[in-house]
């Protein structure tokens, strides 16, 4: 328990007592344990994802958060299989788009046809009409085509010719990106990249994992052993049982003070959206429900913090001249931000 948590627990202000630390609902008349659920979910993801508990927590912080996960490195370490991987355990429909220069905004969403016969314009759904949407190289595809993901991502739903049609529940954009090969690539714009609730970046695997890895894929790939251990039924209770997780009023005060600081940085030129406070919260509130608490503590937020907030910011030149990064900007607020003190 870090200092700031204690100071919360001190004031009486972290949540009522509680009986026990399972967090259920009457959703559908069952009860659902988030935290069990959870677990089997990261155990089948990690049988391919190696090495990598905390992304694989992070990427299903996110998804019980109801957000989408933007997954940034370099060539060869897993983004994309980790996105598959999260697809994969989950028994809902799921679709994969490589984005590249001549995707068109109509092969994601979908496109009225006019049928001869009926004499009617008929749509034919794109690729984004899934439950777990794999984005794969998303920075390949022109702005024109980014911005087809705005609606569906914010409002979970496609206009195509004045009519609007409503996306399945769940709904996940796992996008993946590699930061360093640039030829041929769209920088993201701040507004999609402020709908991504969260940025991961995978990182090499330790040797230990590297060596498992040689030995155990050198002739299958785990990928396609990998069977659903829950349904999209499920996901929409554990997403409901999230959301009812108590946030004491101070909490919800720290959120938004972490959230004006970036605004008020001399190292940042453009600071946090309102959208990202509100993300922050309902983040924190998936990795407490994860942890198995029925409340939210400050660590909550302070682990979501960096991933949450960091990617939608920007240095100003000086900053970025001093070789500052927008994750040390965040992990500085975290020292200078005090958590508030419930009365």
């Amino acid at each position: 328990m870090t200092e700031s948590t204690a100071a919360l627990d001190a004031a009486g202000t972290t949540a009522p007592p509680t009986s026990g630390t399972e967090v259920t609902g009457p959703v559908d008349g069952t009860e659902i344990d988030v935290a069990a659920e959870g677990a089997r979910l990261a155990a089948a993801i990690s049988r391919v994802v190696e090495g990598k508990p905390d992304v694989v927590r992070l990427a299903l912080a996110v998804l019980l958060a109801e957000g989408h996960l933007l997954i940034e490195d370099v060539p060869g370490v897993g983004k994309t299989t980790l996105a598959k991987a999260l697809a994969r355990s989950i028994d809902g429909t799921v679709r994969r788009i490589q984005f590249t220069p001549d995707l068109l905004p109509s092969d994601v969403t979908g496109v009225a046809v006019y049928d001869q016969e009926s004499r009617a314009f008929e749509f034919k759904p794109g690729a984004i009409f899934a439950n777990v949407v794999v984005a794969d190289e998303i920075n390949r595809a022109s702005p024109k085509t980014q911005s087809a993901l705005l609606e569906c991502m914010e409002e979970r739903q496609v206009t195509v010719d004045g009519v609007t049609y409503e996306l399945a529940r769940p709904f996940m954009v796992v996008a993946t990106q590699n930061p360093l090969e640039m030829e041929g690539t769209y920088p993201l714009p701040e507004a999609q990249r402020d709908r991504f609730t969260a940025r991961v970046s995978m990182g090499y695997p330790d040797r230990d994992a590297e060596l498992a890895m040689l030995d155990e894929r050198a002739t299958t790939d785990p990928l396609n052993d990998l069977t659903p251990v829950t349904d999209a039924a499920a996901i929409r209770r554990l997403v409901a049982a999230v959301g009812r997780l108590h946030v004491a009023e101070p909490l919800r005060r720290y959120v938004v003070s972490l959230v004006e600081a970036t605004r008020r940085s001399p190292d940042l030129r453009l600071g946090a959206s309102p959208r990202a406070g509100l993300q922050l919260l309902r983040a924190a509130r998936a990795t407490a429900a994860l942890t198995g608490r029925d409340h939210v503590l400050p660590d909550d937020v302070q682990t979501m913090a960096v991933p949450v907030l960091a990617h939608r910011l920007l240095l100003t030149p000086d900053a970025a001249l001093a070789r500052r990064d927008a994750q040390r900007v965040v992990t500085d607020l975290l020292a200078t931000v005090p958590v508030h003190r419930g009365r």
